[in-house]
């Protein structure tokens, strides 16, 4: 009954959405795809989880339980830096990563900027009718979460979640990170270019159709 509940196979189950693949939910989570196919094994030989032209969790209550649990767990071990990229993708609700944390996906982590490990920020774009769940679902974890940067002395942690609100959120996926379009993402770096010209110099590099405006000016508004 209790075999495949490690961590790796909590993660798996929560990560998965109705239709995923292995490939897809590894990659969501951060592990090999070989490591997931095993989790995967387990988790479907258990009957926590079934494989039907995609991945899907058998029972919701199995699904909201290991939320409950991760919570807890985070009261005592706060999730880190890398763990909270992943932490998002365990609510069960659309989302993408914006701002500057839509440079630091595109350029797959080449590039970062006005954070330190001390005071981290994660840029989110959710559904405003999804607004108030997602405040309730970080709450849950004990992470500040809040409509616009916190000043670090103003929140416990390293980390915060800044949600931007929006009719509907659509984007593209980068590593298995969901976040705004490359377009989007390039007018915003554009628009503050003194803080991005040099990530806009490798997002020209990295992806052939990137639209960069070759006269922007230097006096551009700083992030």
């Amino acid at each position: 009954m209790f075999e495949p509940c490690t961590e790796k196979a909590l993660k798996t189950l929560l990560a998965i959405e109705s239709g995923d693949s292995i490939s897809g939910v590894a990659r969501k989570i951060d592990e090999s795809r070989e490591t997931i196919r095993r989790v995967v094994n387990s988790l479907e030989e258990a009957g926590y989880v079934q494989y039907d032209q995609g991945l899907s969790v058998v029972s919701p209550a199995v699904r909201e339980a290991g939320v409950s649990f991760l919570a807890a767990s985070a009261v005592v071990s706060p999730p880190s830096i890398s763990e909270a990229y992943v932490l998002p993708h365990f609510a069960g609700m659309d989302f993408a990563y914006t701002s500057i944390d839509a440079v630091y996906v595109w350029t797959r982590g080449g590039y970062q900027v006005t954070r330190e490990p001390e005071d981290y920020p994660l840029f989110i774009a959710v559904a405003e009718t999804d607004l108030e769940e997602w405040e309730r679902f970080f709450e849950r974890f004990d992470i500040p979460v809040a409509r616009e940067r916190q000043p670090p002395d103003e929140v416990e942690g390293p980390i915060q979640y800044v949600l931007e609100a929006r009719e509907t959120v659509q984007g593209d996926s980068v590593d298995g990170r969901p976040v705004i379009t490359l377009d989007e993402t390039l007018a915003f770096a554009q628009d503050h270019y003194a803080t991005f010209q040099s990530a806009l110099d490798m997002l020209d590099r990295m992806y052939e159709d990137a639209a960069i405006d070759p006269y922007i000016e230097n006096n551009q508004t700083e992030e």
